[in-house]
């Protein structure tokens, strides 16, 4: 009897098994006929539809409990027949598990075997079929009341029996395109060696497998290497201004920005654990009981400790930590002075009390003024309203993790309106996340899929550059785009006029290249537009046309020249590099040998090559510490930015997880290669438009003290 029940091993035959799944009248059949047509294979009919047909038509007698045995066992039969003959895939328009279900709605009970069988009958994945189709009347179906409940036994019994589905709503044509969609996604996941469950797991996490395949690629093959040609410099890739440039150029942001849409862009979701970094490890590592805090420093030369506490008072969160070490300890003023420094880390760190090191930079306290503390998002606003603002209105976007967002929302709510008094500027402030299927996934050292403790697969967030979605989301015709820690206590006024002149010269270039692209249009043109767009590319965008260009016939020309002109906009402000780390501005070589301006960490560079390296250690600016960008093209439409990605510039980290070492996917950064193919014009800015926070000791430097 059990072995009647049996089923074929879908290892065995090769063959992937997609069961369809759900109550009556859901389009069941209609699906498994459309698939096997369109994989040009074999389908297995409801045996139980013929058997109970044929009932009725010999006594008029309907289903009963005794049926739902002979029904299970000429399933089975049924099946696994059509295996043996299937073209790789096997589409089942029922399986005991619907039998099994059926069997205990209408009976309320299923046989031991039957129940048995249907949970150890193994398919590749189940499609649930939804109700949202019309319920159609024959001789054997029940009736159209409480579809509802039923559909939701159908679901349950999948869930409780850990079987993998997916459910499919819409008209038939609709399902057709989504379960092809699907199921070729699943045959991709199988290749590459992924179970059902891990495939419906990358499904809900809304990762295309293609994606997934293409990170594996880059784990097992490495990631190509940027090839250098030159360092970007000053008459080199880099444009120099004089302050009475910037002036002209702000001038005439300020008189023509009245018809604009300006956006405020700040990543803002990271965690301050490196700002930290330090001072947790001193934590972690030093013996109160058995050492002083300068024997700790000597013994690990902990020159970044040392500084800390020389300038301790100076720090704008000095005194709130003070306060509180008093109230915790009574004698605290008598403590010894290494002791007094250890606990105030402690509280510092502790998420007991202070926590800085787990909380976003944001949020954190990062100058201190004569009436009050204020933290980077305080600062945000106040530039924003410097700056990026047009017809007395601006909107400042910020990306956080959604678990801070309150926290953001409290600072927000708590200086805005006095931010918005005194400049006569209302400020709209909005929020968005890293969007989870920006996420990568996470391998061992030797290339394989890590899991955790439960077997599941490890996806890890996909670094600055996964931002360029939630920067294609924003509704703005120019962006303007500051890290949250690159905020100092004063110069406002000058950092403004340097932004500002950023925009004058992204406006004056955008102008021009509409203007060429709307001529482009035109139905009769020149030909010495051509040579004077090919002019302007070469000494404005420092482009130069491929070769052979000037052989091609006019058609072709204009149709490259649009190609290259209608992109997302980008000018850059860079400052010299005084021994920052961190990437630059350089000439890189594409695959296909074009030359073009791009922003390359040191991660990105082939540090083996003798040549490559000297270059790279010959670049004279740094990383760029602001951006504005065009993100509109001439007909006023949205650019999709992630079709100008260079998705072969990520990053591989290793890091730690639980004690193991893995391996994980960075993005292309957000100003790296998610921006690889834009316009992009940098432009030389002043030092005191750079003042990142990048450890808590920066704090210290001039520019963030009163």
């Amino acid at each position: 009897m059990e072995e009647n029940l049996r089923q074929l091993s879908n290892g065995a035959t090769k063959i992937i098994k997609i069961a369809l799944f759900g109550p009556e009248s859901t389009g069941k059949t209609t699906l498994a006929r459309q698939l096997a047509d369109y994989y040009k294979t074999e389908w297995v009919p409801e045996f139980a539809r013929d058997y109970l047909q044929e009932k009725w038509d010999s006594s008029q007698q309907i289903c009963t409990v005794d049926d739902m045995l002979p029904i299970a066992y000429g399933q089975t039969k049924l099946e696994n027949e059509r295996t043996l003959i299937a073209n790789k895939y096997l589409f089942c328009d029922t399986n005991l598990m619907v039998t099994k279900v059926f069997s205990e709605v209408y009976y309320d009970y299923c046989d031991p075997l039957l129940h048995e069988a249907a949970c150890e009958h193994e398919y590749d994945l189940f499609f649930l079929t939804d109700i949202d189709v019309p319920w159609e009347r024959d001789d054997l179906r029940d009736k159209a009341e409480g579809r509802e409940s039923v559909f939701a036994v159908f679901k349950q019994s999948l869930i409780d029996n850990n079987k993998p589905f997916i459910t499919l709503s819409g008209d038939k044509d609709l399902r057709l395109k989504k379960a092809v969609s699907i199921i070729e996604d699943l045959t991709l996941a199988r290749e590459l060696g992924f179970s059902s469950s891990d495939f419906i797991y990358i499904q809900e996490y809304g990762i295309p497998i293609a994606t997934i395949q293409k990170q594996l690629n880059f784990f097992k093959e490495g990631i190509p290497k940027a090839e250098l040609v030159s360092p970007a410099t000053l008459s080199n890739g880099i444009l120099k201004l004089s302050e009475k440039d910037f002036h002209e150029k702000a001038s005439f942001f300020d008189a023509n920005k009245s018809g604009l849409k300006l956006n405020k862009f700040v990543p803002a979701s990271g965690a301050a654990s490196r700002m930290f970094k330090f001072l947790t490890e001193f934590i972690n590592d030093f013996d109160v009981e058995n050492e002083s805090i300068n024997a700790y420093i000597n013994r690990k030369k902990a020159n970044k400790l040392a500084v800390f506490i020389v300038g301790m008072e100076k720090f704008p969160f000095f005194d709130a930590i003070d306060k509180q070490l008093k109230a915790e300890f009574a004698d605290f003023d008598s403590m010894d002075r290494s002791l007094k420094n250890f606990y105030f880390i402690k509280l510092l760190l502790s998420s007991d009390y202070f926590d800085f090191a787990n909380k976003p930079k944001g949020i954190l306290p990062f100058h201190k003024y004569k009436t009050h503390i204020a933290t980077p998002v305080e600062e945000h606003l106040q530039e924003c309203a410097q700056y990026s603002s047009a017809n007395n209105g601006s909107h400042l976007h910020f990306t956080v993790s959604e678990a801070h967002q309150k926290h953001f929302e409290d600072i927000v709510d708590s200086v805005k309106s006095e931010i918005e008094k005194k400049s006569a500027v209302a400020i709209q402030v909005s929020y968005s996340y890293q969007n989870k299927r920006t996420d990568t996934l996470a391998v061992s050292m030797k290339n394989k899929p890590f899991r955790d403790e439960n077997g599941q697969l490890v996806f890890r967030p996909g670094g600055h550059g996964a931002l360029i979605e939630n920067l294609n989301n924003l509704e703005a015709d120019m962006v303007f785009i500051k890290n949250i820690d690159n905020v100092i206590q004063n110069n406002v006024e000058k950092i403004s006029l340097y932004k500002k002149g950023l925009a004058g010269i992204l406006l004056s270039i955008q102008h021009q290249v509409f203007m060429y692209l709307n001529a482009l249009d035109a139905i009769s043109i020149e030909p010495e537009l051509i040579d004077e767009i090919v002019l302007f590319l070469k000494e404005k965008l420092n482009s130069t046309m491929k070769d052979g260009f000037h052989a091609e016939n006019l058609e072709s020309k204009i149709s490259e020249l649009q190609a290259i002109l209608n992109r997302p906009i980008r000018v850059c402000g860079m400052v010299k590099n005084e021994g920052e780390p961190g990437g630059g501005p350089f000439w890189v070589r594409s695959d296909q040998g074009s030359v073009s301006l791009q922003i390359v960490e040191s991660s990105q560079v082939d540090l083996s090559n003798e040549a490559q390296k000297i270059m790279l250690n010959a670049a004279t600016h740094f990383n760029p510490v602001d951006l504005v960008c065009g993100i509109k093209n001439y007909k006023k439409e949205k650019f999709d930015l992630t079709e100008f990605v260079d998705h072969n510039s990520g990053f591989i980290v290793e890091k730690n997880v639980s004690g193991k070492s893995i391996k994980g996917y960075e993005l292309p950064g957000l100003w790296n290669g998610a921006m690889a193919n834009w316009l992009t014009v940098f432009v030389q800015v002043p030092l005191l438009t750079f003042n990142p926070v990048k450890t808590v000791n920066d704090l210290l430097k001039p520019a963030h003290q009163s």
